[in-house]
């Protein structure tokens, strides 16, 4: 057995200690260039031994003396940058006691604000976990994050490591990692799509569930937290991981820092809900050692589980609110990152009796905060425990995954037509309305707007857009799970065949469908989310639970093959037209309620009703909407039936209005129907300039399942009559 040298730490070092902060940090120059303060939350815990070696050196042991509100805390004198240390909590203090702890075979406990975790294997096959002490600096020169308003903000949802794993224009070594994200080659399909935010998944450092242990199978979503502060070391290249634990920093720290040098921002999806530590009874890696009763939740000894995951940190508790700012404060100020996507946020909302409560001290915090103020906070307002579904219920600076819209959506374009055509009833499109006009049902009673959704079709955990048009039952049997995981009830249609068809027809009507729905997100009130691979029609054969699948199945896949290329130039189109739309309106649209409007009209360019809006049979629903200080309005038709329609095009009343101005007519600028061919030969849906303008009262022919864009403006309206 190694031997473990005791320090002490004498008055000295008792009184220039501190509670706070937690964790390592740094103490003045005069007390040595490693001289560090140490600070652990463990109430519960009599005492509390640090264990720490410097590189190369012996582990070194040493109580922490001082015990403060339940932090015990002192100052160390040799811990530089580099060092490994973690906690132990089972000695009895007297210094033959120290002597006798292992480090090498037991696992410490790591700092819950540890900055970086190395793993390593024992020979037995164990895992063991240290905390590392890191330092801050890193060259950020000029760049500065983009703070793009949420109205103009398009996220797109994506895995470091699925994102450029099988990306042909990625140099090999640097694939499925934070330098392959960013690559340029990354960056320009980014910024030729027109996203504005990417929306990672969890690259704080998680662990596999062990019930993955052995079956080939891990947890690649990464929903599965070991460290709060620390990155995930495995999205590092394997340059940056040989390099060590300030190589890997640095590597996550330039991708963001070129990200932003394009305008791009950076997103997290972060996991405060629970931990890797799993239900009762199970390791003690940080948290569950140091003060399991006041980090979870607990309930006559039981743990209180609205995460399905085992165990749920206890934001009844100041101290886990703490953690958690704090980290957020970290990955703000030292990263760089312009917001957070809060998985199973209703969890994070319960007050000490485990009930939701909007006005909870953490969703207030955080929105009031002065660093995290400017980001972007996103909840995934749901979790699995009482009265866990929360859609627009969070607070103002909050913004809500809009899964209301997601079903609706997919309702509409997909099983209300399958049913339609088998010869069943079908629903109406009132919610479609309420859907593309920011879902004012839910939000406006939190007292917020549409721009606090963020509407979405489909996200990583479910189909793929192009599986929601190919599949009508979830197809998860490489999971090894006898596919009873996932969703079962997933609103899609596979429009006659499951699955792989070479039907031209079904095809066709495939690409059409998912084209109809990305228009329906990209052009609805709110800010929408598109899911990386959905852009290039992107499938998963199936699988709605990819959590476990680091491969093919989750990877995107850039062969660029005519239907991947048909997508991306929809997509592409789309947001264009959308910039465009959003860059002719005012600062306020479309908060500013005076100023936006929406009217709705059926396919007989007549407003709709009460009674139209309940109508099964009415499929066709024109939307019109601007601003009244706007430079142009537009005009989106969708036709959600399974028969061609006329459609007459309304007149615009905000024009008929204006005094003196004649007609507008509408400029047609994408449909959705099938693409042209550039001149390369490429597909387009993009509309040249002497596309023939469309006066209003004229009617166009709009096929089945198609959407139709028009743009509105005083540049089309004819001279008044006189002059």
């Amino acid at each position: 057995m190694p031997v473990t040298v005791v320090e002490a730490v004498g008055t000295l070092g008792i009184s220039l200690s501190r509670g706070f902060p937690l964790g390592i940090s740094m103490l003045p120059e005069s007390q040595g260039p490693d001289a560090v303060n140490v600070a652990v939350y463990a109430p519960e815990r009599r005492q509390v031994v640090l264990c720490h070696r410097m590189p190369g050196g012996p582990w070194k042991a040493v109580l922490l003396s001082d015990i403060t509100d339940g932090v015990h805390h002192g100052l160390v004198t040799e811990i530089p940058v580099g060092s490994h240390y973690g906690f132990y909590t089972d000695a009895a203090g007297e210094n033959k006691d120290l002597e006798k702890i292992d480090p090498e075979t037991v696992q410490l406990l790591l700092d819950p604000y540890g900055r970086y975790i190395d793993e390593y294997v024992e020979s037995d096959g164990t895992t063991k976990y240290v905390s590392v002490r890191m330092g801050t600096y890193f060259d950020w020169s000029d760049v500065r994050r983009p703070e793009t308003s949420r109205r103009n903000t398009v996220y797109y949802e994506a895995h470091v490591r699925g994102q450029s794993m099988l990306h042909p224009g990625i140099p090999e070594e640097i694939r499925g990692s934070y330098a392959g994200m960013a690559h340029p080659v990354m960056i320009k399909h980014l910024l030729d799509l027109g996203v504005t935010a990417v929306q990672l998944l969890p690259i704080h450092f998680h662990i596999d569930e062990p019930h993955l242990h052995g079956t080939g199978m891990v947890n690649y979503w990464g929903y599965n937290t070991l460290g709060f502060f620390a990155p995930h070391v495995k999205y590092a290249s394997a340059q940056a991981r040989e390099g060590g634990p300030e190589a890997v920093q640095a590597e996550l720290k330039g991708m963001v820092k070129l990200l932003h040098q394009a305008g791009i921002e950076v997103i997290l999806d972060v996991v405060f809900n629970h931990t890797a530590e799993g239900g009762q009874g199970g390791p003690a890696l940080s948290w569950r050692g140091l003060a399991e009763e006041q980090y979870y939740r607990m309930n006559d000894a039981g743990y209180v589980d609205t995460t399905g995951c085992g165990n749920s940190l206890n934001f009844g508790n100041p101290q886990v609110i703490k953690m958690t700012m704090d980290s957020l404060r970290y990955w703000v100020e030292e990263f760089h990152i312009d917001g957070f996507r809060f998985d199973l946020a209703v969890s994070l909302a319960r007050d000490g009796l485990h009930e939701f409560n909007s006005q909870h001290p953490f969703l207030l915090a955080a929105a009031t905060d002065g660093v995290l103020a400017s980001t972007k906070l996103i909840a995934e307002p749901w979790d699995l425990g009482n009265d866990g579904w929360q859609t627009g219920n969070f607070p103002t600076g909050w913004s809500d995954w809009n899964d209301s819209f997601r079903d609706t959506v997919r309702e509409v374009w997909l099983t209300d037509r399958a049913a339609t055509f088998d010869g069943h009833h079908q629903g109406s499109l009132d919610k479609f309305g309420d859907a593309l006009g920011g879902s004012a049902n839910l939000f406006a009673r939190s007292g917020r707007t549409a721009m606090s959704a963020v509407n979405l079709v489909s996200a990583h955990d479910g189909f793929t857009l192009a599986d929601l048009t190919a599949f009508n039952e979830k197809h998860n049997e490489d999971n090894q799970e006898g596919n009873r995981d996932g969703h079962d009830y997933n609103r899609s249609w596979n429009h006659g065949v499951e699955g792989i068809t070479d039907d031209p027809m079904i095809l066709a009507q495939r690409s059409r469908t998912a084209r109809n729905m990305m228009a329906t997100l990209l052009l609805a009130q709110g800010v929408p989310m598109i899911t990386a691979g959905d852009e290039l029609g992107r499938s998963q054969g199936g699988n709605n639970n990819g959590y476990c699948q680091d491969n093919e199945i989750t990877w995107l896949e850039w062969s660029f093959d005519e239907d991947s290329k048909t997508m991306f130039a929809a997509t592409q189109r789309l947001l264009a037209i959308r910039k465009d739309f959003l860059a002719g309106q005012p600062s306020s649209f479309p908060a500013s309620g005076s100023e936006a409007f929406i009217h709705w009209f059926g396919a007989d360019g007549l407003p709709m009703t009460p009674e139209r809006w309940t109508n099964p049979h009415e499929r066709v629903l024109t939307m019109l909407v601007g601003s009244s200080q706007g430079l142009l309005d537009g005009l989106i038709v969708f036709n959600t039936g399974i028969t061609d329609e006329d459609v007459i095009l309304p007149a615009n009343p905000r024009f008929a209005e204006d005094t003196g101005a004649g007609p507008c007519d509408y400029r047609l600028r994408i449909t959705t129907a099938a693409p042209t061919m550039d001149d390369d030969g490429e597909p387009t849906f993009r509309l040249p300039r002497s596309t023939p303008r469309i006066p209003p009262g004229e009617s166009v022919r709009l096929e089945a399942n198609t959407v139709m864009i028009f743009s509105n403006d005083r540049n089309d309206c004819a001279e008044p009559a006189g002059t």
